[in-house]
């Protein structure tokens, strides 16, 4: 199977990819730069991607003045953005980046008849007040409409290492005392190794697969009690935490986008007041095994206190 991981040099993506290969498929990754660490990659600014007819020289060899060979079976869009960034031409905003560059691709992947996977988020929203949630679920709905044989794949709260966001989560494990937000927000959080492995097995064996596919780990947990989990799976007791209320937070994430420093921001202080778990979780059809711990990996240290603690 010929695939093309778009984001795969990304914190999903390079878990897909392993576990594509892994399975034989034969990959090609896209990024947003060129990269020497991998073969076969392809430099795609989505940002420039705008048409389906930008996608045609990705996606397709032409055989005739009227005909086409698809390059690719599959193609899997691993690529997102936590914040607005850069200047003109090359600005990447979240219209263009979770909303029209997917719309764009789902056109072409139904005009060429390749199957499209979209890796998308749980607890999306259309009444949502941040433009991150709203382009997410604009893009999803843009490749529903859009005519195309796909799977859209709704990723929880991630742990792992290389992510921005997962490392934060288990570096504010770590300190003594934390500064949590009241609220009765669940998630479902799941090592990213077990989402690549899950999206790579729907698109090796897509029979009877559902068109969402929504993924979560089999411990749903509070926020607070998701950094009291991850600190004990570093060997380390409770810590303090001071509960703030909601307004402080939400201006923080303001003041964290303004800067452009933390996972914190707008999107997220709503997505962690919401119900962030699966309605159906796919994870066990998928996965045929339990999932992962949570918060191991990290370090050698780590791996070896917390088999300590569990022998």
């Amino acid at each position: 199977m010929k695939v093309l991981v778009l984001g795969g040099n990304g914190f999903i993506g390079r878990q897909v990819v392993s576990a594509l290969r892994g399975q034989g498929a034969l990959v090609t990754i896209a990024s947003r730069e060129n990269a020497n660490i991998q073969p076969y990659i392809n430099a795609i600014k989505l940002q420039n991607m705008q048409k389906a007819s930008a996608w045609r020289p990705i996606l397709v060899r032409p055989t005739g003045q009227y005909s086409a060979q698809p390059l690719f079976d599959v193609v899997i869009n691993c690529v997102g953005i936590l914040r607005e960034r850069g200047f003109g031409v090359n600005r990447e905003t979240y219209a263009a980046i979770h909303t029209k560059a997917p719309a764009a691709l789902a056109k072409a992947c139904a005009q060429f008849g390749i199957r499209l996977v979209h890796i998308s988020a749980i607890g999306l929203s259309l009444n949502a007040k941040s433009q991150f949630i709203r382009s997410k679920y604009w893009g999803e709905q843009a490749i529903l409409a859009s005519g195309a044989q796909t799977n859209i794949v709704r990723a929880p709260l991630l742990d792992g290492e290389g992510g921005f966001g997962a490392k934060w989560f288990r570096r504010v494990a770590t300190w003594p005392v934390q500064f949590v937000m009241q609220s009765e927000g669940m998630v479902a959080p799941l090592q990213v190794r077990d989402l690549g492995e899950a999206i790579a097995n729907l698109v090796m064996n897509p029979k009877n697969a559902p068109l969402i596919v929504e993924l979560g780990g089999d411990e749903v947990l509070s926020i607070p009690d998701y950094l009291q989990l991850l600190r004990a799976r570093r060997g380390k007791s409770r810590a303090l935490q001071i509960i703030l209320p909601p307004i402080a937070v939400r201006l923080a994430s303001h003041m964290c986008d303004a800067l452009n420093w933390t996972p914190l921001s707008f999107g997220h202080f709503e997505l962690m007041q919401g119900y962030n778990v699966p309605a159906v979780n796919s994870l066990p059809a998928l996965l045929c095994r339990a999932p992962s711990q949570l918060g191991i990996g990290s370090s050698k240290e780590s791996v070896i206190e917390y088999a300590r603690q569990q022998a």
